[in-house]
């Protein structure tokens, strides 16, 4: 049974009502008290897709549908529901409040209509769904063992696959098609994909414990420390210092997190990294841990998945215990500055039944 309320409403103003719809799986009903309005879900569909590019004409190519018959479905929709979704500009759209109210809550509906209907064709039943993770290297050793986990207790009929790499490999991976959803650092706008903002990390001077640098270092500090970077957090670091007239002192630019973090570890350089890579047991007493004062270094941390045509529950799955995770880490302390507390060991498996 699904159901929806619609903030911002003028000539329906009352909560919606569920109705259960059993009719051809593709459409929802709600009732106000001045009648029951039957929603196409495919509708629903386009106009997620719509919010997603950003303009009726990118949605309308990336979901293979001619643009006018894509304007039709949408006034369509906006009829049904008595509210106006949609700020048609000449640079694309904006949500109204009502629109906003809507597309909240349209990815959990569509999710639930495909379980559901799945539930009454016996797909389930039919065998495992694949879906493919990629994460970024100083993400994936955080986040990759815990979604596992919570995979393997919670969903027996998804298969995950992980890949690894930096943002621009998993951006182009997800274009092609390899992966299903990417969590991704500072990603590049204008590309035809689904962002959903996950979270901030602060950006950190991490030395070796040797150097005696105190928790605080100022930009014109930060200039006379030479730091070994990768190509991608040099990028970032550099964008949010020039506005202040900061610069880096590079001493080498390596691609590798793991080759990073080991120098550093071994008292053979200093860099400027995420706070959660050298959050560990390991790291805890052979590093200091420095915010540069002045600027807010950081990273933006963001899900990305395709503009989908079809529905994929597999991939619902997978944001949710991603979600899920990442909120869990987060509460132990990963990504600030403070320190972190013990996790349990059984994350993401059901609660034991009294």
């Amino acid at each position: 049974m699904l159901w929806l309320r619609i903030a911002g409403e003028s000539s329906y103003g009352h909560t919606a009502r569920p109705i259960p719809n059993f009719s051809a799986g593709i459409s929802f009903c709600y009732a106000r008290t001045t009648g029951i309005v039957l929603v196409n879900l495919r509708n629903l569909k386009y106009f997620v897709a719509i919010v997603d590019a950003g303009s009726l004409t990118a949605a309308a190519e990336a979901i293979a549908i001619a643009q006018p018959a894509l304007s039709r479905q949408m006034r369509e929709l906006e009829s049904d529901l008595g509210v106006q979704l949609l700020h048609r500009t000449t640079r694309g759209v904006r949500l109204t409040p009502a629109g906003a109210t809507l597309y909240e809550s349209a990815h959990r509906i569509l999710g639930e209509a495909q379980r559901v209907r799945e539930q009454l064709t016996g797909q389930r039943h039919a065998g495992r769904s694949s879906v493919t993770l990629g994460a970024s290297p100083t993400l994936a050793r955080l986040l990759v063992p815990g979604v596992f986990t919570r995979c393997r207790h919670a969903s027996s009929d998804v298969a995950l696959t992980v890949r690894e790499a930096f943002t621009p490999v998993l951006l182009d991976w997800l274009e092609r098609g390899k992966i299903d959803m990417a969590v991704v650092t500072n990603p590049e706008p204008g590309r035809p994909f689904t962002m959903h903002a996950l979270l901030g990390e602060p950006i950190a001077l991490i030395c070796p414990a040797s150097s005696r640098h105190g928790p605080a270092v100022s930009i014109s500090q930060l200039a006379r420390i030479p730091v070994l970077m990768t190509t991608l957090h040099r990028g970032i670091v550099e964008r949010q210092l020039a506005p202040l007239g900061g610069h880096l002192n590079l001493h080498a630019e390596i691609d590798s997190i793991d080759s990073i973090r080991e120098l550093v570890l071994q008292g053979e350089g200093s860099t400027l990294m995420p706070v959660s890579v050298f959050k560990d047991a390991r790291a805890l007493n052979r590093v200091t841990m420095s915010e540069v004062s002045g600027v807010q270094l950081n990273r933006q941390l963001v899900m990305a998945t395709r503009i989908e045509r079809e529905d994929n529950s597999a991939l619902s799955v997978l944001k949710d215990l991603v979600t899920t995770e990442l909120r869990e880490l987060t509460q132990a302390g990963m990504f600030n500055f403070g320190s972190t507390r013990k996790r349990t060991a059984a994350r993401g498996k059901p609660a034991a039944q009294p």
